[in-house]
């Protein structure tokens, strides 16, 4: 068998690969959708139900495309805040900041946002519990942060 083969081979094989190449790179832009913003966010939580989150980098969020989602130990809350809200089941009260109804409605760096969970409202978040808090825009996940529950002083 000549010796040629093999060369040959091989260019064919590094031929097909710089198409294949090619035919993903052209086809990625074309995914629907552009990727969302990043945003950080930090979150505290206490034993007593406070939980405040503050928005450290970013853009601004407009509070009426937001959604927050708040897990404990990675069970969601029965009953999740809606943002803006005032007396909402499962919170006592309004929030503070942005996500009370009579707040800005653009959530800025800086900001901080708290509501407190009632103990109606499950699961509970008691001392060494990881708090989870996903805050989306337009129904995509922006910013995640997680804190352990601390016991209330």
């Amino acid at each position: 068998m000549p010796r040629g083969y093999a060369p040959v081979a091989v260019v064919l094989l590094l031929a097909v690969t710089v198409v294949a190449a090619a035919a993903v790179a052209t086809a990625v832009p074309a995914l629907p959708g552009d990727p969302p913003p990043q945003r950080g966010v930090a979150a505290d939580a206490t034993s007593d139900g406070r939980v405040q989150v503050t928005l450290h980098a970013g853009e601004s969020i407009d509070i009426e495309s937001a959604t927050v989602r708040i897990a404990v130990d990675g069970e969601p809350l029965a009953h999740q805040p809606p943002v803006p809200f005032f007396a909402a089941r499962g919170f006592h009260g309004g929030p503070t900041g942005p996500f009370n109804v009579a707040a800005d409605q653009s959530w800025a760096v800086g900001e901080t946002a708290s509501l407190q969970v009632t103990g109606t409202n499950s699961p509970a978040l008691r001392v060494g519990a990881t708090l989870t808090v996903r805050v989306l825009v337009d129904g995509r996940v922006v910013a995640v942060g997680e804190t352990t529950v601390e016991k209330t002083s």
